[in-house]
């Protein structure tokens, strides 16, 4: 299911695409294959349960990298950025069976260089295993950890689910809210 054209904050004239072989990587959002994309992520890591419609609520609001190998999509990434000065690089993954291609490596590549993704202050991501490849772009460790603060709630997808359950039991009992 494509995410609709509208969604990208993207200026036209930097909506990208780049061949390389049979291999695809592009920013048209009418490509993007929410199936796979939501497929990957709600098993993945650092967004396990992710709900579909918010999923497609992040996409709506990135520059959204697609990667396709024969006209299917088997790779993703996106950017969260006001395009001047920050960017955040999330949700990257190449799918099992198209890894040791080099496509991450080349995703990443298109990524870093991309028109809207020029002169930032500041890049960030966090990664659990793939520091190697970060690595080649620039990334590093947080220079200045103790000035970095976060709030997180790994658990936030599942008690979503919780209490839209809960809601529902509450309904279906006829017991008030």
């Amino acid at each position: 299911m494509p995410i609709p054209e509208t969604a990208m904050p993207l200026n036209p004239e930097a909506q990208i695409e780049h061949r390389r072989g049979e291999d695809v990587i592009s920013t048209d959002p009418n490509l993007l294959d929410l199936d796979v994309i939501h497929g990957f992520l709600s098993r993945a890591y650092w967004s396990e349960g992710i709900p579909r419609s918010l999923l497609a609520r992040a996409l709506r609001h990135s520059i959204c990298f697609g990667v396709y190998t024969a006209g299917k999509q088997v790779g993703f990434a996106r950017v969260i950025t006001d395009g001047a000065t920050y960017a955040y690089l999330a949700d990257v993954f190449i799918l099992e069976p198209q890894r040791g291609r080099g496509l991450s490596r080349w995703l990443m590549e298109v990524i870093m260089s991309h028109p809207d993704l020029q002169g930032l202050r500041r890049w960030g991501l966090v990664t659990r295993d793939a520091h190697g490849l970060y690595r080649k772009f620039g990334f590093a460790a947080l220079k200045s950890p103790d000035r970095h603060m976060e709030i997180i709630d790994p658990e936030i997808y599942k008690k979503g689910r919780s209490a839209a359950r809960d809601a529902r039991l509450i309904e279906d009992s006829g017991a008030p809210r």
